[in-house]
């Protein structure tokens, strides 16, 4: 058996196993691209979990004709001019588009500022077409049709139709937060329209906007450096918590990454004052110069390898712990509005059945003295109190009365009289 070289098209597609392993990842690429070519908008359109059709329309600076030609060939790319050791752009593998190109059906249509048309180039299954001249505006339209169509067994691996729009949503929330200073929009027949305006260089206000304004109101500021790596970002309050970890968002160097380490320090940052089975919300973006992380770990791009991980860790479980001490024990605005909801007069519990205790053997239930007012009863008398102050005797009654009538409710409720009830799982008793 001789060896021999592997035809372009196989090679793509080989490539693109690794690189394009779901609709989500070509989205992420396109995006990227966009991103590094100066985009100060980008559009994003899918239909069928991104596997009838992707498109990205950007505003960036666009390509010439020439650069459209090079652009679906594997390993042309402008964005790596001083080696693995200096990368300061999102891409720089040059293996993205021709594998888009070899698994589906790709058109990209791009024009340069200062050019009078664009240019058209079509790719299907790895085969490309002429370059055509065509009208267009400024920046770069890149269309994915029929993705996976020449690797159809890689359809059967794909989950369904909303799952892949939920991952492909996922990933452009992530690139938003990294980019504030960038306008996105969402559309198409996978979803409702999203759109998330520019906010310039307010990190905050675009968090907002992905996670919530709940977490604005609940996160502490994160500014910490130590031997020229420094963590910027925003850590949630303990309480502020979540029930998986889709709100934490890693960033090196403003790229989205997946990283256990970094997971890891979030975790153990959070050990002592997050229950177990709940995740913290966080955003944090580590800066350091590029030599000292590989992004070249895997053709995804999202794990990195840091020279000095446990530098890397001791920075974030420090300046996060730092923070939530200096903060104290601020409670979570989202609770406290919660709370402050079950005490108003206007606020009425569901109905509930009363609570009856099983015999035990070596113990047998005997009943108070005097029947003790369902919940639902005691938590109306009380707010019939606050809400008619009218209603109330002109005079206190005698001290010797106030006392007994405190010692009859002490024997009724031995456990504190309820008084109202939150998140429908705890109840306030006073005694």
């Amino acid at each position: 058996m001789t060896i021999k070289l592997l035809p372009e098209t196989l090679i793509n597609q080989i490539a693109a196993g690794e690189v394009i392993e779901r609709p989500a990842s070509a989205v992420k690429e396109l995006v990227e691209n966009a991103i590094d070519a100066g985009a100060t908008r980008i559009e994003i359109a899918t239909a069928g979990g991104g596997k009838s059709l992707i498109r990205v329309i950007d505003n960036g600076g666009g390509m010439t004709p020439g650069d459209l030609e090079l652009a679906v060939r594997r390993h042309c790319t402008s964005k790596l001019d001083r080696g693995l050791d200096d990368i300061r752009t999102l891409g720089f593998r040059g293996e993205a588009l021709p594998s888009i190109g070899s698994v589906a059906k790709l058109s990209i249509t791009s024009r340069v500022r200062d050019a009078e048309n664009g240019s058209e180039v079509q790719v299907t299954g790895g085969r490309a077409a002429a370059i055509r001249p065509k009208a267009a505006n400024p920046g770069t339209i890149v269309e994915v049709r029929d993705l996976f169509f020449a690797t159809p067994a890689r359809l059967k691996f794909l989950k369904s139709e909303k799952a892949e729009a939920g991952a492909i949503t996922e990933i452009v929330r992530r690139m938003a937060i990294a980019f504030p200073h960038i306008r996105f929009v969402m559309s198409g027949a996978d979803r409702t329209t999203l759109e998330l305006p520019a906010t310039g260089d307010d990190r905050l206000a675009r968090i907002a906007q992905v996670i919530g304004k709940d977490f604005e109101e609940n996160s502490i500021a994160i500014d910490a450096e130590r031997e020229g790596v420094r963590l910027i970002g925003f850590a949630g309050l303990p309480v502020f918590n979540r029930g998986n970890a889709q709100h934490q968002f890693a960033y090196v160097n403003g790229r989205p990454v997946s990283d256990k380490l970094i997971n890891s320090a979030l975790r153990g940052a959070y050990a002592e004052t997050v229950p177990a089975g709940r995740h913290p919300v966080a955003v944090l973006d580590i800066a350091l110069d590029p030599a000292l992380v590989d992004v070249n770990v895997h053709p995804a791009k999202s794990d990195v390898r840091f020279r000095d991980p446990g530098l890397v860790r001791g920075l974030i479980v420090g300046a996060i712990r730092q923070a939530l001490s200096a903060d104290g024990d601020r409670s979570s605005t989202t609770a406290a509005r919660s709370m402050m909801a079950a005490f108003s007069p206007g606020y009425r519990p569901a109905p509930r059945r009363d609570w009856t205790a099983a015999a035990s053997p070596s113990r047998p239930f005997a009943p108070a003295p005097s029947r003790a007012p369902a919940f639902g009863e005691a938590a109306q008398a009380a707010f019939g109190e606050i809400a008619e102050p009218s209603a109330r005797p002109a005079t206190a009654p005698p001290a010797q009365a106030a006392r007994e009538a405190q010692a009859e409710e002490a024997l009724a409720f031995p456990l504190g009289a309820a008084r109202t009830q939150v998140h429908e799982n705890y109840i306030i008793a006073q005694t």
